[in-house]
């Protein structure tokens, strides 16, 4: 099975005030577990993520061709800018495109500008090279998309978006990446751990995170960060991880 929404919350349980454990984002596609009443269990094929969401008529899988490489990308009804509509679909998600025209491509019954799209094989050298459209968007809980995100889906989002995987919580993060650094040997693109929290490191001094309390992706040196969460929520560095 295949979603074919912009966003689909995955729950914990089959509740809609239940805990959002993560997202579907368009292109992604899942295995049905079982049916329970209008909710039907899901194993995601991205990281074999379970959980529960609504049961919808959903498409087959099939074989994409390109991918979302903005922070969103806008959608039209027609291959032109009069036709826009109000739905969005997220960075990393995938489409099977099967019509161009100008600079519109075709996917599903929906029109998208060529500048959004990257073919589906597509990588970058840095694999964060682009972490920093993520600045200012929303902490939240569960989330990885343009509206919202928490810090292990940023995460994930970038190993996803590269053709590589990354579980989705930071707790199986921290043990998936083997390689163990010390603080004093930090370098660009190391994670750095706490427990149920990970920061990307983008420069000697700095790093990025989705920080809830701030409610929100941002920019922060390295050795600040480490004393505000020590002393806000008395945790220290679990650990810190060089993913290559």
């Amino acid at each position: 099975m295949r979603s074919n929404y912009p966003i689909i919350n995955v729950y914990k349980k089959n509740n809609i005030k239940s805990e959002v454990v993560t997202q579907l984002l368009y292109g992604d596609t899942f295995k049905k577990i079982k049916k329970k009443g209008p909710w039907i269990k899901i194993k995601n094929d991205l990281d074999h993520y379970k959980g529960f969401i609504k049961n919808k008529k959903f498409p087959p899988n099939q074989k994409d061709t390109h991918k979302i490489c903005k922070l969103y990308a806008n959608l039209y009804f027609k291959p032109n800018l009069k036709s826009k509509i109000k739905k969005k679909i997220s960075f990393g998600s995938k489409v099977k495109i099967i019509e161009k025209k100008d600079n519109f491509y075709k996917f599903d019954n929906l029109w998208i500008k060529k500048k959004n799209l990257k073919k589906i094989n597509y990588k970058t050298k840095d694999i964060f090279k682009n972490i920093n459209k993520f600045v200012n968007t929303k902490y939240k809980w569960g989330s990885k998309n343009f509206a919202g995100v928490d810090c292990s889906g940023l995460i994930q989002l970038f190993f996803n978006f590269n053709n590589k995987f990354c579980p989705r919580d930071a707790k199986d993060q921290i043990r998936y990446f083997k390689k163990k650094i010390e603080l004093e040997n930090i370098r660009k693109n190391d994670l750095i751990f706490w427990k149920g929290h990970v920061a990307v490191v983008i420069s000697k001094n700095s790093l990025i995170h989705a920080y809830g309390p701030f409610k929100k992706t941002v920019k922060m040196p390295i050795n600040k960060t480490i004393d505000r969460i020590y002393k806000t929520a008395n945790l220290k560095v679990m650990g810190i991880r060089r993913i290559s």
